[in-house]
């Protein structure tokens, strides 16, 4: 009985290597063994060839560069940011002007003045009190863009001159300016404009035609 069994395990290991040999025998070629590839003839040889992907190699950013990136980047979230109040102020502002030709009285024009800023206090205050002094200052520019008018002029045309004058020495502590233009010409207005064009390609948003103040 011993000897059977010596003689099987002999013959299960000897089995086993046979199929384990034949597991490592590459078996004759299939139709999917040769595959398409390309190649190159070199000195009469053909060579297997590969088309690499370009690679692109950028000197290290300059200081100043990194600069005018951050700030280029800096102004278009502003604008992205705030576009949406000043477009919102520009549509008021035309309608404001277009109701205040229809009344006469001065005492009829105040009120109405008054309970429409009420209204706007109570849409925007909280969403303008969370922007930074920049975002403001890049309002005002936009606010400007919308209304054909700056922060001083509609300040003074429905607030008075006084308080105007005040409003323009609060932002000069901020170092802004209630009468600052809107001038394409000048490189931060022009990059301003550009921005905007982007958003309202974005979000479909049509020229408000402004109404320039009475």
């Amino acid at each position: 009985m011993y000897v059977y069994k010596k003689q099987l395990l002999i013959l299960f290991i000897c089995l086993v290597g046979i199929l384990y040999s034949q597991a490592q025998t590459p078996a004759g070629h299939g139709m999917y063994d040769t595959l398409l590839t390309e190649a190159v003839i070199y000195n009469g040889d053909t060579i297997e060839a590969r088309t690499l992907e370009n690679v692109f190699l950028y000197s290290k950013l300059t200081k100043a560069q990194l600069a005018s990136i951050a700030k280029y980047n800096r102004l278009r979230n502003a604008v992205y940011v705030t576009y949406p109040y000043a477009r919102r102020a520009g549509m008021v502002m035309n309608d404001i002007n277009m109701r205040l030709a229809l009344l006469d009285p001065k005492k009829s024009r105040k009120e109405y003045i008054l309970s429409r800023e009420k209204e706007l206090k109570k849409e925007f205050t909280d969403p303008l009190t969370n922007l930074s002094v920049y975002q403001g200052k890049v309002l005002m520019k936009l606010i400007n863009r919308e209304t054909g008018n700056n922060c001083y002029e509609i300040i003074k045309e429905y607030k008075g001159g006084l308080t105007a004058r005040f409003y323009q020495t609060v932002a000069f502590f901020f170092n802004s300016n209630l009468k600052q233009p809107y001038d394409l010409k000048n490189t931060d207005d022009a990059y301003i404009e550009h921005f905007v064009k982007e958003v309202q390609r974005m979000y479909g948003y049509a020229e408000i035609r402004n109404t320039k103040l009475l």
